[in-house]
């Protein structure tokens, strides 16, 4: 399905909405004064291929010290605000951008006096709504709900508007699935504000894995979204890996390899979990879109070989590798794998100088 068109902002140089590929985010954990430890894990999260990085700011040290993390940061810095409005003032001189929970954030003066400040200088605003920690007088009329999560960002779209703020972003987060979806399903179609992704509290590993694939893939697949993150408690590089699949899965993103792999059964003669494990971290590096197949035995290899641009179908201490539907050879147990992954890069180097050659 075609994107939603949106309303296009920048966050630092990174362009969202439109026709803009979709970025993603993630979040530090250390302690943002801590400029050392906070630069360290921003950079891991650049080099993992994360466009945006948001730092927490829970005091005046947090919000005194964004000008120098600025300063050495590689990705734009979202500054994130709870309870204590003058921080995003202090944060306004210094970061990309400003997200603030309406939930918790005060008056209308406070958040007028917010959107002048990013206003000044030109910095978007994220309105992040949670479900968890909505204004009083919705959680008291709708509850935790998909509809009280809209009702609480229509009200504070308006309000920024009635300030002649219009350089916002939307988020509606809450810890589980069906929430998620329905308040972005709901809010979309009224307002043109690109919409940052994600289910808040997601959880370890599988859990995230799980939620964020069902919520911000579903919603990929039907054109909603522009800006993800994929809340993990575990390490920051998952996130980022987490989301470029979802991205790639869905159809929102062509790079990379999609790896296929037969589930095992009484077929097989090799250790096929190890051989994919191999396969998989040896051709991480690669950008360049192939489908790479891993089977088994001949029964499934078959088929999928014909669709893969190349693929591995072993037999009993052998096998075939198959390039662009055609047998390339036949070897040993010993040898195919690295063979193989000779040959998977090879064939993405010609992949990608034949774009280059036809762009």
């Amino acid at each position: 399905m075609q994107r939603y068109p949106t309303k296009q902002i920048f966050v630092g140089n990174v362009l969202i909405g439109g026709d803009a590929p979709i970025s993603i985010q993630s979040m530090t954990f250390s302690k943002t004064c801590d400029i050392d430890a906070t630069k360290a894990q921003i950079d891991r999260l650049a080099l993992a291929g994360a466009d945006i990085v948001r730092v927490a700011v829970s005091d005046e040290k947090d919000a005194k010290a964004l000008k120098s993390l600025k300063a050495v940061s590689p990705l734009p810095l979202v500054a994130d605000i709870h309870f204590r409005y003058k921080f995003a003032l202090i944060a306004a001189e210094s970061v990309d951008c400003i997200r603030i929970n309406p939930g918790n954030i005060g008056s209308k003066d406070r958040i007028k006096a917010v959107a002048n400040a990013c206003k000044e200088r030109n910095i978007p605003i994220r309105i992040g709504v949670n479900g968890g920690s909505l204004e009083k007088e919705f959680e008291s009329k709708y509850g935790p709900t998909p509809k009280g999560m809209v009702e609480s960002a229509l009200y504070n779209i308006k309000l920024l508007e009635d300030f002649d703020f219009t350089n916002i972003k939307v988020s509606l987060k809450a810890s589980d699935v069906l929430r998620t979806m329905e308040a972005y399903r709901m809010l979309r179609p009224l307002v043109e504000y690109p919409f940052h992704l994600g289910v808040t509290e997601a959880g370890t590993l599988m859990h995230s894995t799980i939620k964020s694939s069902m919520a911000l893939g579903g919603l990929l697949m039907e054109g909603i979204g522009d800006t993800m993150r994929c809340s993990i408690t575990g390490e920051l590089e998952e996130e980022i890996h987490l989301a470029r699949k979802i991205l790639q899965y869905s159809g929102r993103q062509k790079n990379g390899i999609t790896l296929i792999s037969c589930p095992t059964c009484g077929r097989i003669e090799v250790d096929l979990v190890s051989a994919v494990k191999e396969v998989e971290k040896k051709i991480a590096h690669i950008t360049t879109p192939l489908q790479v197949s891993v089977m088994g035995c001949a029964v499934n290899a078959l088929g999928e070989a014909k669709h893969a641009d190349i693929a591995i179908a072993f037999g009993n201490k052998d096998g075939l590798i198959i390039k662009g539907g055609k047998i390339l050879g036949k070897y040993k147990e010993s040898e195919i794998l690295e063979v193989f992954i000779k040959e998977v890069e090879t064939l993405a180097l010609e992949r990608a100088d034949a774009q280059s050659k036809g762009a």
